[in-house]
């Protein structure tokens, strides 16, 4: 009996130890399930906060913009006012006020990176152009800007407003 007593006490041992690692291992699996969640959850928070610095980058390299095309209405303004022909004395002496202030009105968006796009005698770029018209012209290639009716503007690396042209064809 007492041997039947000490059996039976080593396989309550065995079965308690057998828990025990049972335990132990279902802890263990839930501790790596648990590592991984977090490491998943923090690169997350990561990617979250880099794209938010992203969208927040792009709105302040941009944030001039509805300003800036405001603005250049005002200098198409002065630009057909200042193309205007005329013999009187007092329009000249006008169009000389108007050239200072559009100049200074031109360096100022230059300061700001605002840049003119290039378009006169340049091949046709409907990334940077809206052709508007087209003309077949002698001599003229095919596909070249003949004619700028509206002048286009950059924004940094941005078009903010395409050319409008007129276009060989």
């Amino acid at each position: 009996m007492e041997e039947e007593v000490k059996v039976e006490e080593k396989e309550t041992k065995k079965e308690k130890k057998n828990k025990e690692k049972e335990l132990i291992e279902a802890l263990n699996l839930k501790v790596k399930e648990l590592e991984d969640k977090n490491l998943r959850i923090s690169a997350e928070m990561i990617n979250t906060l880099r794209r938010k610095d992203e969208d927040n980058a792009r709105v302040m390299k941009y944030a001039n913009e509805s300003l800036i095309e405001d603005i250049l209405n005002v200098v198409d303004n002065f630009d057909r006012a200042l193309n205007q022909n005329s013999n009187s004395e007092d329009v000249v002496n006008y169009q000389k006020g108007m050239k200072m202030i559009y100049d200074n009105l031109i360096s100022i968006l230059e300061k700001y990176e605002v840049k003119e796009i290039e378009a006169l005698d340049k091949e046709f770029d409907p990334t940077y152009h809206q052709a508007v018209m087209t003309e077949k012209v002698e001599g003229k290639e095919s596909n070249i800007v003949i004619e700028v009716l509206r002048k286009g503007y950059m924004y940094k690396d941005k078009v903010i407003r395409p050319a409008m042209v007129k276009v060989s064809e």
